[in-house]
C-alpha cells in the first residue's frame, strides 16, 4: 500500500497549491470482510474531488459526507460503515478521519524516505467507537522521528493504535524495449510499481515511449544499475534477443530480488541456461532455480496484453507466496 501512500502525498500537495484543505480516511479496524482491509486510505479533497478509494464505492459517498465536520472544525473523528446487510460486503468497517496538513518538513521526510527506498511505520491512534476526538489521528514513524499528519497532535496512551509497516514500492525492472514490454510496462504502472525500462543504447526509444515509466535507462548490461535491485524488486528479461538476454544474465548472476522472469520457450530457456553455465563454470544453481522462465501464468496469454497480465499474475503469486488457483474452488475467506 506503499505507492497508494505515495499518490496521497503527491496529491496532497496539489490541493494544497491550490489552496485547498484536505481529511485523509483510513480504515483502522475491520470486523468480518469487505472489499479492502485495514490500512487501505483515501484523501478527500475541501472541492469534494477525491484521491484513492476505501471500498469498491459503496462507503466513498458517506465518508464524504461525514468529512464535512472534519474540515470545519479540525477534529478528527470515527465512522463505522454496516456493509452486512448492503450487496458485496459483509463486514463492519472503522474508518478514522483527520485532518491532513503535514508540515513542508514532514513532507520532505516522506519523500527522502520514499526515494531511498526506506522502510517506515505509520501509526493511527483511535478508540472503536462512533465519535470524535482532537487525539485522534496519525503519525510516521520513520527512523528516531515522529512526524505528524496534523500539526504537533499528541496521542494518549489509553487510545487503541493500528500500526502498519509500510515497505519501499514495489519495483519492476524491464529489461527490453519491444512492444510487449511498452504493455507490461503500462499495466505495472497501473497497478502502483515503479517501473524502471532498460534498452539497448542502438534502441530508438526513450522514456515517452512507455507509458508509466519512471525511469528509463539506455545502457549496456555492464553498465546495469545492481545497486537499483533490492528484494521488493521484480526484474523482467524480455529483449527478444538471445545473444542479449545471455549477456544481461552473466551480468545479473549475483543478484538477490523478489521476482526473475525470463520470456520465451522452454528450450530457448535451456539452451540460455547451457551458455551460461558454459561462461560461467562457478554459477549457483541457486540463481537458475530462482529464474521463472518460461515467465507467467497459464491462463492461455496470446496478445501482448494478456502476457502482460499473466506475468503479473506470477509476479503476484510468487512475492505474496500464494499458489495460484480459481477462488471459487477455496474453501476459506478470500484473504486467509
Amino acid at each position: 500500500m506503499t505507492h497508494e501512500f505515495k499518490k496521497i502525498v503527491r496529491d496532497y500537495l496539489d490541493a494544497k497549491a491550490k489552496g485547498l484543505k484536505t481529511v485523509l480516511a483510513t480504515v483502522v479496524a475491520l470486523e468480518g470482510s469487505s472489499y479492502r482491509r485495514p490500512g487501505v486510505r483515501m484523501l478527500i479533497l475541501e472541492d469534494g474531488s477525491v484521491s484513492g478509494a476505501v471500498s469498491g464505492g459503496c462507503v466513498e459517498k458517506e465518508i464524504i459526507r461525514q468529512a464535512e465536520s472534519v474540515f470545519k472544525d479540525n477534529t478528527s473523528k470515527i465512522i463505522t460503515y454496516d456493509g452486512r446487510f448492503r450487496l458485496g460486503c459483509e463486514g463492519i468497517l472503522y474508518i478514522l478521519l483527520e485532518p491532513f496538513r503535514p508540515k513542508d518538513e514532514v513532507v520532505h521526510s516522506i519523500g527522502k524516505a520514499l526515494k531511498a527506498r526506506q522502510e517506515f511505520t505509520i501509526q493511527s491512534y483511535f478508540e472503536k467507537k462512533e465519535g470524535t476526538q482532537q487525539d485522534y489521528g496519525s503519525v510516521i514513524r520513520l527512523g528516531s522521528m515522529v512526524l505528524s499528519f496534523f500539526e504537533d497532535r499528541k496521542t494518549g496512551p489509553e487510545l487503541a493504535v493500528f500500526e502498519q509497516q509500510m515497505p519501499p514500492c514495489f519495483k519492476l525492472i524491464i529489461i527490453g524495449a519491444e512492444h510487449d514490454a511498452v504493455q507490461l510496462c503500462s499495466f505495472a504502472a497501473m497497478a502502483g510499481w515503479e517501473v524502471v525500462i532498460i534498452a539497448d543504447p542502438k534502441e530508438e526509444k526513450n522514456i515517452l515511449d512507455f507509458k508509466g515509466a519512471d525511469e528509463f535507462l539506455s545502457v549496456t548490461p555492464e553498465n546495469f544499475p545492481l545497486e537499483e535491485v533490492d528484494q521488493q524488486t521484480a526484474v523482467m528479461l524480455m529483449n527478444h534477443s538471445y545473444a542479449k538476454d545471455l549477456n544481461f544474465l552473466m551480468i545479473l548472476q549475483h543478484i538477490q530480488c523478489a521476482y526473475f522472469g525470463l520470456l520465451g520457450p522452454l528450450k530457448r530457456r535451456e539452451k540460455l541456461f547451457e551458455a551460461l553455465m558454459e561462461h560461467s563454470p562457478e554459477l549457483s544453481y541457486d540463481f537458475i532455480d530462482h529464474i521463472h522462465g518460461p515467465a507467467g501464468l497459464n491462463i492461455g496469454a496470446e496478445t501482448p496484453q494478456e502476457i502482460a497480465i499473466a506475468i503479473m499474475a506470477e509476479i503476484l503469486s510468487v512475492i505474496r507466496n500464494k499458489e495460484p488457483m480459481r477462488l471459487k474452488n477455496k474453501k476459506t475467506g478470500i484473504h486467509d
